[in-house]
């Protein structure tokens, strides 16, 4: 099982969730939380709608994740002037430093993570894998679900035994 794509990209994104879910338990909505206060700092939160398929979160639920953000002044909803029904998300002052205090314990927990590897593969291995992510962004997560392969991956013959 190790050997199988899958099964090592579910270890360590179990193995990195549980981490940072510990280091943001005291955010509202914990990881969610954290990567929409990260988004509004960053200022990928142009649109409610836009940040919740951004970061795969149900319009639904991130209604009241950013109802509670906001009561913990971490975030604001500002009117987009161009679009009166768009709302901005915008992080507080509050945010800001909160984010900045919780930011070090998680990059430690992803640092821990990556100890294992070699340090001059490390910043390979992020850069592939924001590479991976990018191709199969909430805009086009069935990107690689429409492409079909010519043949076979490596090691599967593509049938089922039929004994």
């Amino acid at each position: 099982m190790e050997d199988d794509f899958g099964f090592a990209l579910g270890v360590v994104f179990r193995a990195y969730a549980k981490v940072v879910e510990a280091a943001v338990a005291e955010i509202p909505g914990g990881p969610r939380g954290y990567f929409t206060l990260m988004a509004a700092i960053q200022g990928h939160a142009n649109s409610q709608r836009a940040l919740a398929k951004r970061l795969g979160i149900d319009r639904t639920i991130m209604t009241y994740l950013l109802d509670d953000l906001e009561r913990a002044d971490l975030v604001e909803r500002k009117p987009d002037p161009a679009d009166r029904r768009s709302r901005h998300i915008v992080a507080t002052e509050h945010g800001r430093q909160r984010w900045e205090q919780l930011s070090g314990p998680v990059g430690l927990a992803e640092q821990q993570l990556l100890d294992i590897l070699p340090e001059k593969s490390r910043a390979t291995f992020r850069t592939l894998l924001r590479t991976l992510a990018h191709h199969v962004s909430p805009d086009n997560p069935m990107a690689i679900a429409s492409q079909k392969p010519d043949r076979p991956p490596a090691g599967r013959s593509g049938r089922r035994s039929t004994t």
